[in-house]
């Protein structure tokens, strides 16, 4: 398996994003809507997945996703949190948990 072979998908049954080996989840990044936005509640790697770039890639794809879908990012996800940190280009689309 190489890291290319990974998939992303949006599952809204279950309120996450999922990063799929083969049909197996490897990553998740959770996740709540809220009218005009979406709440990043908590990001987990499997142990195996770890240190290959797997939940930076996931992060990259989730607010991607929400910035296309014109939602504001609310950062719950101490991951996610950090991750925008170190990316500015989110900044327009975030807003505080409290907000």
């Amino acid at each position: 398996m190489t890291d290319d072979a990974l998939q992303i998908v949006r599952n809204e049954a279950r309120g996450r994003y999922e990063v799929l080996d083969e049909g197996r989840v490897a990553a998740v990044a959770m996740f709540r809507e809220e009218p005009g936005r979406v709440v990043f509640t908590h990001t987990v790697v499997k142990p195996e997945y770890e240190g290959r770039g797997i939940g930076s890639r996931l992060a990259r794809h989730v607010l991607d996703d929400a910035v296309a879908r014109g939602e504001e990012i609310v950062p719950e996800c101490p991951f996610i949190a950090a991750y925008l940190e170190r990316h500015p280009e989110y900044a327009d689309s975030v807003v505080r948990a409290d907000a």
